[in-house]
């Protein structure tokens, strides 16, 4: 099948990051994935919750939401409803999930980085989107401390990107624009690390259950998944560790 932006199927949507996109988070930017566009902003605040009080551990926690008019039609707030959905609290609980795995929380002492992904653009793939630039704000943030002298180096065990993958028409695709997202059979979203490791796999069919041949064959995807997930290596290497 040909792709609607005519990539190839393992190939990823041109990624942008727009640094210090706001004056006052210790770490912000404007990721753009193609043309799902998320500004993320990394704020720290000493202490932490109750359950963590006196072991010496931080936290890192994240907030996701949709911008009234990222998609084409507008959607009112969740403040005015009163209640965030099911789909932003699985998310942002997925974002920050991620998040903690790459962190060495002793060497981050009592303090809590609260993360904020507002979505400003969705064309598929936010969620994940929201996962990479929120390492990259995490990172930022984690410099900024450095260098202010209140942690020391180490704090982050390494890199980490997440990226989705579909089944559209018997197909595999990596990167999945909306359109491709709206009609696979199977979605997959994979968080790893630069070197392979993995974070977390959440996948589902969308449509029909999946047989176990299928199954074993689509097994596969997360090795092409990695090996794409390597070209961030390069421009996270330029982030502190």
């Amino acid at each position: 099948m040909t792709r609607i932006d005519q990539r190839e199927s393992n190939q990823l949507r041109e990624v942008t990051f727009e640094l210090h996109a706001q004056r006052f988070p210790e770490g912000s930017l404007i990721y753009r994935s193609g043309q799902t566009s998320i500004l993320i902003a990394a704020s720290v605040e000493d202490g932490v919750r109750d359950f963590l009080r006196g072991t010496g551990r931080g936290w890192v926690t994240a907030e996701y939401a949709m911008h009234p008019r990222a998609n084409p039609e507008r959607k009112g707030r969740d403040s005015r409803k009163g209640s965030i959905d099911g789909r932003s609290q699985e998310i942002q609980r997925l974002i920050g999930r991620a998040l903690r795995a790459i962190v060495v929380p002793v060497k981050l002492g009592e303090r809590t980085i609260n993360i904020d992904c507002d979505v400003l653009d969705a064309d598929g793939g936010t969620r994940t989107a929201s996962i990479t630039g929120a390492f990259v704000a995490l990172a930022l943030a984690l410099d900024r401390l450095c260098k202010d002298g209140l942690i020391g180096t180490g704090v982050l065990r390494g890199s980490m990107a997440a990226v989705s993958v579909g089944l559209v028409e018997g197909k595999s695709l990596i990167d999945l624009c909306y359109q491709e997202d709206s009609k696979a059979e199977v979605d997959l979203n994979v968080v790893a690390t630069a070197d392979a490791q993995i974070i977390e796999i959440q996948g589902t069919s969308e449509d029909a259950p999946v047989s176990r041949s299928n199954l074993m064959a689509w097994s596969i995807l997360p090795l092409r998944v990695f090996m794409n997930l390597l070209s961030f290596k390069a421009r996270f290497s330029r982030m502190p560790e």
